[in-house]
Parts: structure tokens; C-alpha cells; sequence
């Protein structure tokens, strides 16, 4: 399937971003900033939103000792964080590139306005969506499609270091089976935690299609836009 609409949304897990520990690991930035620019250089309107899980998630509020609203807000922060250090590397590489947060932060970051973000788009800059959706309780996945719809993207790809969505967890069961393609109401009424139920049903609404795949894996990204069948396709 080629991916003829040139705006995507990209979401980064931020597990990815961390190389899978807790903080910022430099040559996971640039591996990811590589495949990024890889798609740009092919004419791709790129949009971004990324999770901050390498430095909180909001679900970890009782380990902290927090409340768990408080432990959202930080976990905003810190895709800002990441937002910020992907944007200087991107940069680098001679990409530009502009940061939108919902929360607002005009020192270092623009404030989001979907309007302002289109013309960015437009211009052929890379935007990067940072802060979630501004609300305690909302997962980056739901802030990542809610942007998708914001911004008029036809495609939804979420990039994990998983190549897909499973029966499963692949991790601890090997027997598990992996789904080349999936509709909405399956994800929803099983359960399957490659995706959040909220982010899901919104891109139902909106027929925007999602597609699962793993970003580590060098040009797994641009063979996707390319046709390849590669990762999940959720789809109606």
C-alpha cells in the first residue's frame, strides 16, 4: 500500500528515544532523526508527536509518591525535553524545524495553533508536537491522533521498537501471533495494548488509518511510505 497523502503523522515512543532505558541515549536520537529526514528528503510533510516514557510517565505516579495529574503534567514536560533535543539534531542535519507544545513555554517553544502548524507544513518544515494534548490523563497515542485529525493527515504511524501489533505480548510470549492487518473495534474489544483504546476509536471516527511498525530498524520507515507491507495496518 503506497501512501499517496504527503502529510503524515509520526508518533515516537519515548522507550525508543531512551533506547529502551530511562533518559535521553544520543545515538537513538539520531538514528530516529535519520529516518526522519530520510522521509523529508522524499517530499513528506512530516508532523511529530513524541512520548516522554524515557523520563516519567504519568502512570507512575505512585511509585513517585504524586498524585496522578501532577505525573502527567511532568510527563508533558518531558516530551518537551525530548521534543527539543530531536529538534537541535534535526536541525544539524540541516532540517528546519519548529517545536509546538500545549503548554505553553514561549521562551523555547512555539504555542500550538492547528493553523499555524499547517503553514509550517506548508513550508515544508518538520514539526515537531510536544506537551500532549495540554490535559492530565491523556496518552501521547491520543494526543498523537488527535493532531493527525487537527492537521488533515491521512495516515497515523507509530513508531515502537515492536514491528507490529500481536496477540499478544511478543516480549514474554513467544506464541503469540502478530496481525499484518487489523480493524478498530478488534484493538478496542481485546484489549491490545500496542495502542490506546482512546486514540484508537478517534482515528475511527475520522478514518484516519494507523500503522504499527518498528522505527529501530533502519529504512523500516521510508519502505512503509514507499508500498511495502510492513508492521500493522488498522484500518475499518
Amino acid at each position: 500500500m503506497k501512501i499517496e497523502n504527503k502529510r503524515i503523522l509520526l508518533k515516537i515512543s519515548g522507550e525508543v528515544l531512551g533506547g529502551g532505558k530511562e533518559g535521553l541515549d544520543s545515538k537513538s536520537f539520531v538514528r530516529v532523526a535519520e529516518e526522519i529526514k530520510e522521509i523529508h528528503d522524499l517530499g513528506f510533510e512530516v508532523a511529530i508527536v513524541v512520548g516522554g516514557g524515557n523520563i516519567i510517565r504519568g502512570v507512575q505516579s505512585d511509585k513517585f509518591g504524586i498524585d496522578r495529574a501532577t505525573a502527567d503534567y511532568m510527563g508533558m514536560i518531558a516530551t518537551l525535553i525530548n521534543s527539543l533535543y530531536l529538534q537541535s539534531i534535526l536541525e544539524k542535519m540541516g532540517k528546519i524545524t519548529r517545536v509546538l507544545s500545549a503548554i505553553e513555554v514561549k521562551q523555547i517553544a512555539e504555542p500550538y495553533i492547528r493553523r499555524r502548524a499547517i503553514r509550517h507544513l506548508e513550508k515544508g518544515r518538520i514539526v515537531i508536537f510536544a506537551s500532549g494534548t495540554g490535559n492530565p490523563f491523556f496518552s501521547t497515542d491520543t494526543a498523537a491522533a488527535l493532531r493527525a485529525i487537527e492537521i488533515g493527515a491521512r495516515y497515523f504511524l507509530k513508531g515502537t521498537k515492536v514491528d507490529g501489533i500481536y496477540t499478544g505480548d511478543p516480549v514474554k510470549d513467544k506464541r503469540v501471533k502478530k496481525y499484518t492487518k487489523i480493524d478498530y473495534d478488534t484493538i478496542i474489544k481485546n484489549e491490545l495494548k500496542a495502542l490506546d483504546a482512546s486514540a484508537v476509536a478517534l482515528c475511527k471516527e475520522n478514518r484516519i488509518e494507523i500503522i504499527v511498525f518498528n522505527i529501530t530498524k533502519k529504512g523500516t520507515l521510508k519502505k512503509i511510505l514507499l508500498g511495502e507491507n510492513l508492521g500493522t495496518l488498522v484500518t475499518k
